[in-house]
């Protein structure tokens, strides 16, 4: 019913230090996708899909957090959940990736693991459409804002098929981003936004981010001149 990818990325901030962000975006043909499936914190990044247990993308962040590699963290998980053969599972952290599909799921379903990040979808028009989310993904500029190019990502798999269940209309969409950078110097604004209930929840997350970073800023400009 879904398909989403996983990011870990370093970079400089704009004092020369390096910092960690994580990053994981969704989308569904079903409303809600974004209390259900994405988990990030600034130590990885899980999403979990196909007949969710939320208790594998909740525990997973904090096994990743206190410690715990992910493959180790998600392995344990889905071998303690009697519904592993219906499950999809996949994440990052700073040293390594995960991704797993049961064979239960629904076809088209499977995943693509890259250089710090992996993609999975189940109930797609086929593998062109995780294909399209990596490489999109892949060939990004790194100099623009990750939230910004998960939902290229996103797009890219939607223009692909997506969610082959066309009878249902209701979609939902999310992205989640967190990074070790201080907050005062790394606003989150764009950062955590869900569309919950729309029949084109990919663009109008596009413009729920540009709504939160662009127009945002306008209008802290604007109050702190009348002020």
């Amino acid at each position: 019913m879904t398909f989403s990818i996983c990011v870990h990325e370093t970079y400089e901030n704009e004092d020369g230090a390096t910092q960690d962000r994580f990053g994981v975006a969704v989308t569904t043909r079903l409303p809600g996708v974004g209390t259900l499936c994405p988990f990030v914190s600034e130590n990885g990044a899980v999403a979990t899909q196909s007949m969710v247990n939320v208790e594998l993308g909740r525990k997973g962040i904090e096994y990743v957090d206190d410690g715990l590699a992910v493959e180790d963290a998600l392995e344990s998980l889905l071998n303690a959940d009697d519904g592993k053969p219906e499950r999809q599972l996949h994440g990052v952290d700073r040293n390594g990736t995960f991704a797993f599909s049961g064979s239960e799921c629904h076809g088209w379903y499977g995943e693509v693991t890259g250089e710090n990040y992996t993609v999975a979808g189940n109930l797609l028009t086929g593998a062109s459409v995780v294909e399209a989310v990596a490489e999109t993904y892949e060939q990004s500029d790194r100099t623009r804002p990750l939230a910004e190019r998960l939902i290229d990502a996103l797009a890219a798999g939607q223009a692909e098929g997506g969610d082959k269940r066309e009878t249902l209309t209701v979609q939902s969409a999310a992205l989640k981003v967190a990074t070790t950078e201080d907050e005062e110097n790394a606003p989150d604004y764009g950062n955590d936004l869900r569309v919950d209930a729309s029949e084109s929840p990919v663009r109008e997350l596009r413009e729920t981010y540009r709504m939160a970073t662009t127009e945002f800023a306008k209008a802290a400009e604007r109050y702190e001149r009348e002020e």
